[in-house]
């Protein structure tokens, strides 16, 4: 987990129980090893529960990087969800599911 996730995540696990979020997953640079500051965003897949579509720019508030948001379900081609299910690491919820197929 990167420094940028590590040091708000007591913010983030937060702002997924309010916002009715049941899981959330990075995936992506920050998962890897990869990430850049200066030039990476940050991916997560989430398990929406009770999602509010403005949660995404409360993500953005803590973070200097860009944020995706990606329902697990919105995932359709194969290949990117091996991809993402290889990667993800869990931040917040019950961790090591799979991604919808």
């Amino acid at each position: 987990m990167i420094a940028l996730i590590a040091d708000n995540l007591e913010s983030i696990q937060d702002l997924c129980r309010t916002h009715g979020i049941r899981i959330l997953d990075q995936f992506g640079s920050a998962a890897t090893g990869a990430f850049n500051p200066e030039t990476s965003d940050l991916d997560f897949i989430v398990d929406l529960g009770g999602y509010e579509p403005s949660v995404s720019r409360r993500f953005n508030h803590f973070a200097t990087a860009k944020v995706d948001l990606i329902a697990d379900k919105e995932i359709e081609n194969p290949f990117f969800r091996e991809s993402v299910r290889q990667q993800m690491v869990n931040v917040y919820g019950a961790g090591n599911r799979q991604v919808a197929a």
